[in-house]
């Protein structure tokens, strides 16, 4: 019962990230600067980051309610807070400051940070469940590919 509650916290907390995000965004995404931006030709088209961020925030918030009913400390406490100030912080600094050099920097610590959930609780209750952090991972990489290209050819 306590794996549901913390869940549904988690599901609050990441989606709530995800909505606060898109509004420090403003309407960034169909204004002049982001339209005019020599964007990476593997740049998904806008319906793939919905799907996306929702399986991710989906497969993380499972992780996240296994790992604190197993090994709540102040340390994954401190690690989960690292990683929804990162998320929601990219956005502000990518799209509404237009900030992509402090927005690379960001999102390759977020990157970092879920990698060291990856690495680091991985104990016999949590061996097969980090896999659930495979899609954050994985899209970090290519949403880190994406900022590194608007950096170097903008």
């Amino acid at each position: 019962m306590k794996k549901i509650y913390l869940f549904i916290l988690f599901l609050i907390i990441n989606f709530g990230g995800l909505a606060i995000g898109s509004w420090l965004m403003g309407d960034a995404i169909s204004g002049e600067w982001y339209s005019n931006l020599n964007k990476a030709p593997w740049t998904p088209p806008g319906w793939v980051f919905g799907f996306e961020w929702t399986l991710i925030m989906l497969c993380f918030s499972v992780y996240l309610s296994f790992l604190f009913s197993i090994r709540h400390s102040r340390v994954v406490v401190f690690v989960y807070a690292i990683a929804v100030v990162l998320n929601v912080s990219w956005n502000y600094l990518f799209f509404n400051q237009q900030l992509t050099t402090f927005a690379l920097v960001n999102i390759a610590s977020l990157t970092l940070v879920i990698f060291y959930l990856f690495i680091t609780f991985r104990d016999d209750k949590l061996r097969y469940l980090k896999y659930l952090l495979l899609p954050y991972i994985i899209w970090l990489c290519i949403a880190t590919s994406l900022n590194t290209y608007v950096v170097f050819n903008n």
